[in-house]
């Protein structure tokens, strides 16, 4: 650590993208040379929070291939937060669960566009879709049901999909839930006022980290607020320039390792303030 590091005795929170940032889209696996960054992050005493757009069961094999079996995972946009421990047969314990009643949504953005794919996070499990999904786009199983069924069970995390679905950004923030568009044809949706940052800081809160010892590092829209929140926030070299100027630095792209090289400047050079 260097002298400007005010507390250089104080762990490190480090808040990872996946997608973009560690791994390609739709895969599991970390150049070695992210990996051992995060092995000497963790071994220094500093956390290593994964804070996703992914369901739960996307980020756990994640972090199984991190080497991360103990400690804090942030899924589905801020929906759901688990801890990882060891401990326990499955490997997690469900810590905070964000669920809504999608029925309104639902059914209004099937009636006004009647081609749209939706699909409702089950944790731990997968969807229930109205359609089945390209294989590598959901995590976990598929079920097929209707639309009314959809719609009658709670859940923590919508998806649309189709050439219209960009278009439902407005409709949907209008009855308070969160929208994230994704892609073009792809948006999120989960509850109100939800976001990486909202369950970022109860798992800061948790750890007793201070807020000035964090740092969050990501590639996309659904970044931003995680990027703000953090005392650095860190945009890959690849991510659009909405993102990057939402970040206090930038770092390399996903093929030059850019989450390696930000995390081992933290862990060597710290924090200034």
């Amino acid at each position: 650590m260097n002298e400007q590091d005010t507390f250089p005795d104080q762990p490190i929170l480090a808040a990872l993208d996946i997608d973009g940032t560690l791994a390609l889209p739709s895969t599991t696996q970390v150049a070695d040379r992210v990996r051992e960054a995060v092995a000497r992050f963790v071994t220094a005493g500093h956390h290593v929070v994964l804070a996703s757009g992914r369901s739960l069961v996307g980020v756990l094999p994640v972090a199984r291939e991190l080497g991360l079996v103990d400690g804090w995972v942030v899924a589905s946009n801020g929906a759901v937060t688990a801890r990882l421990d060891s401990r326990v047969p499955r490997g997690y314990e469900l810590e905070d669960v964000q669920n809504f009643d999608p029925g309104r949504v639902v059914h209004a953005a099937r009636a006004a566009h009647p081609g749209l794919q939706i699909a409702a996070e089950r944790v731990g499990w997968g969807y229930d879709v109205t359609h089945l999904f390209p294989p590598g786009q959901l995590n976990g199983a598929q079920q097929i049901v209707s639309v009314d069924h959809l719609g009658e069970r709670s859940t923590t995390r919508l998806v649309f999909r189709g050439p219209d679905a960009g278009r439902l950004v407005g409709s949907v923030r209008s009855v308070g839930l969160t929208a994230v568009p994704v892609e073009p044809d792809w948006l999120d949706v989960t509850a109100p006022g939800l976001s990486k940052a909202t369950a970022l800081e109860k798992v800061r809160a948790n750890l007793g980290v201070l807020p000035t010892r964090t740092v969050a590092i990501g590639d996309g829209e659904n970044d931003l607020e995680m990027l703000r929140w953090a005392a650095r926030g860190v945009a890959m070299g690849h991510a659009p320039a909405t993102v990057r100027a939402a970040s206090d630095t930038v770092t390399g792209t996903l093929d030059e390792h850019g989450a390696a090289t930000a995390l081992d400047e933290v862990h060597m050079a710290g924090l200034p303030q």
